[in-house]
């Protein structure tokens, strides 16, 4: 059973930082793929970043340059750096495991498995 806990969300504002964490258990998930997407309401879940098992990351284009994604595998943990914020980032967020070993799944794939999500929300 994967277990993701994302903590570290909250309010800031426009031009400020956060940084989001998610430990994980259940697996030996310096194997696997992870990943944080984000949604907000009405809206589908939208891919934000992900790093592979060996530390390769990616980015989509409007965090690019501001979030940072890393990870500690002696922690079961994946980090999201959030630097200049911007209202339009506010959402929840949530971490993301890929379901199988050395694969990283596609962005809008069904090959990632959720945490529950944690909110923020940026003042303009």
């Amino acid at each position: 059973q994967v277990l993701l806990v994302e903590s570290g969300g909250g309010l800031v504002q426009a031009g400020g930082s956060l940084r989001l964490s998610c430990a994980a258990s259940g697996r030996p998930f310096r194997r696997y793929a992870m990943g944080w997407f984000r949604q907000t309401p009405g809206k589908e879940r939208e891919f934000v970043a992900a790093i592979s098992w060996g530390g390769d990351t990616v980015y989509a284009d409007d965090v690019k340059g501001r979030f940072a994604i890393s990870r500690d595998n002696a922690k079961d943990s994946v980090y999201l750096q959030m630097n200049s914020l911007k209202p339009e980032d506010t959402a929840v967020y949530y971490c993301a495991v890929g379901t199988h070993t050395y694969h990283m799944p596609s962005r809008e794939s069904d090959e990632w498995s959720w945490g529950q999500g944690t909110q923020v929300t940026v003042s303009s």
